[in-house]
C-alpha cells in the first residue's frame, strides 16, 4: 500500500487542523492504521491509532481530548483531527499502516510493527 499525508501547514496555537492520509494499492480496510510525529531532535512518537473497522482507537495521552483519529474506508483514507493545539505539538506527522492482524491489538502504538509509511507533513503551531 502506498501512504500520501497532507494537510499540516502553520497554525497559531489554539487552533486547529486536520491532517488526511490517502492509501491506493491494496485493501484500504485490511489494514489497521495510525499517526506518529516527529519534532525536531527528538524521536519518532505515537499519536493515535485505528482498528480495520475504526471501532477501536488509541491515543497518547499528550493529545487525548485534543486529537481524534477516524477513517472512511470507501475513501481509503484515514484522518487526524487536531484541535487545541499547543507548539509542543510541532512535528512531521506520518501516517502509517500494519497488516499483521489481531496481533496490532497488543501494541498499536509501537511503530516498529507498521509496515508502510507516508512521506509526512509539516505542522508548525505558533505561540
Amino acid at each position: 500500500v502506498q501512504l500520501q499525508a497532507f494537510g499540516g501547514g502553520l497554525v497559531q496555537a489554539g487552533g486547529y487542523l486536520r491532517l488526511s492520509c490517502a492509501a491506493s494499492g491494496r485493501t484500504f480496510s485490511s489494514y489497521a492504521m495510525a499517526w506518529f510525529r516527529q519534532a525536531p531532535g527528538k524521536e519518532r512518537e505515537f499519536v493515535a491509532a485505528i482498528s480495520w473497522s475504526g471501532a477501536r482507537v488509541y491515543y497518547a495521552n499528550s493529545v487525548k481530548g485534543r486529537f481524534t483519529i477516524s477513517r472512511d474506508n470507501a475513501k481509503n483514507t484515514v484522518y487526524l483531527q487536531m484541535n487545541s493545539l499547543k507548539p509542543e505539538d510541532t512535528a512531521v506527522y506520518y501516517c502509517a499502516a500494519d497488516d499483521g492482524g489481531s496481533s496490532w491489538y497488543d501494541s498499536p502504538q509501537a511503530y516498529n510493527r507498521y509496515d508502510y509509511w507516508g512521506q509526512g507533513t509539516e505542522v508548525t503551531v505558533s505561540s
